[in-house]
């Protein structure tokens, strides 16, 4: 595929259109496994979610550069129209099983984009949704203003190392989840840095949350 443009969303994420292949169509929520088009980088695949909806006629990612890792998503975030990368099959087990709270970390929140966009396209308003979405700094929040004018969406934010006016200061942990009036009967879907899924689930289990109300990617 060809890159057709890239802007950045923050810092250090970019939102990348690409131009769509005929015929080509996933399920909001999925990823696929990508690469450069480019000598010595065509073999270092890395998974990306697709951000733009199946009936749109261009493929886009929302991606999260980490320049100290010297690899991919560095390159990724320099790249410019007309660039090339080369994709697979669409994949993935996240997908949306109606209202519920969404626990997002980070980039973590790019499952989600697809989704909630396709909800409200269809549906008119996220009526029932909730949004957690943690991050380290009021700056590395990605899509901000898109989240809060997203119709009838319960948005939480949460940020683990500053401290700002409107925003929860902390960690979602137990005591978190225990006092923002939850209904632990709820879907609930999961997805950030492997360290926070695996406590965050498991505080969900002890919580009555079973496995076939978590929604995540499958390990």
């Amino acid at each position: 595929m060809t890159l057709q443009s890239i802007r950045p969303v923050t810092h250090d994420v970019h939102e990348l259109t690409f131009e769509k292949p005929d015929g080509f169509d996933f399920r909001p929520g999925q990823a696929t496994d990508l690469a450069l088009d480019r000598d010595g980088w065509r073999d270092e695949k890395r998974p990306f979610t697709f951000t733009s909806l199946p009936g749109a006629n261009h493929l886009q990612f929302t991606i999260k550069s980490y320049p100290s890792h010297d690899g991919v998503t560095e390159q990724i975030g320099m790249m410019k129209a007309g660039d090339g990368v080369i994709i697979e099959d669409p994949w993935g087990a996240i997908e949306d099983k109606g209202p519920g709270v969404i626990i997002a970390g980070g980039a973590g929140l790019t499952p989600f984009i697809a989704i909630l966009r396709a909800r409200q396209k269809s549906h008119g308003s996220l009526d029932g949704y909730r949004l957690i979405f943690s991050n380290s700094k009021e700056k590395d929040i990605i899509l901000r203003e898109e989240l809060e004018n997203m119709p009838e969406l319960q948005l939480d934010l949460v940020l683990s190392d500053e401290d700002v006016d409107g925003i929860h200061h902390g960690q979602i942990d137990g005591d978190f989840l225990d006092n923002a009036g939850l209904d632990f009967g709820s879907t609930f879907y999961l997805c950030g840095p492997p360290p926070m899924e695996d406590d965050v689930s498991e505080a969900l289990k002890v919580r009555g949350v079973s496995e076939d109300r978590l929604v995540r990617e499958e390990e």
